[in-house]
């Protein structure tokens, strides 16, 4: 079964500072490392991070209106940093992964069980 672990970081783009940029290069080498891990083990599906909120649109049609939004999306409490996605046998399997995930010591690591849009 294929199971998404979203990395959900709290609050919107900024600006870093030296500090924030050197913390951030840690914890990016730290997510690579957990990411081989997982390719290693042959469950890695994907996995990527998402460029800024400022890059993104927002696509909305309501009766028949077509309406865009950029960013940043200042409404949102939290952003989606990224994702890994996984194929494992069990539920519990996916959230001991999530579990060992760096992020979810500066972040939310969500884990939502991948299916059918609808069911016929």
């Amino acid at each position: 079964m294929s199971y998404m672990l979203v990395v959900k970081q709290v609050g919107n783009s900024k600006a870093f500072t030296e500090e924030e940029k050197r913390v951030s290069a840690n914890r990016m080498e730290r997510m690579l490392r957990f990411g081989a891990s997982l390719q290693e083990r042959g469950i890695l599906v994907a996995a990527d991070s998402l460029r800024s909120d400022e890059e993104g649109v927002r696509v909305v049609r309501r009766d028949g209106k077509l309406s865009f939004i950029d960013g940043p999306f200042t409404e949102s409490k939290e952003i989606i940093g990224g994702f890994f996605l996984i194929n494992v046998e069990t539920r519990e399997e996916a959230v001991e992964w999530a579990t060992q995930c760096p992020a979810a010591e500066w972040s939310t690591v969500e884990v939502r069980q991948c299916g059918p849009c609808y069911d016929p």
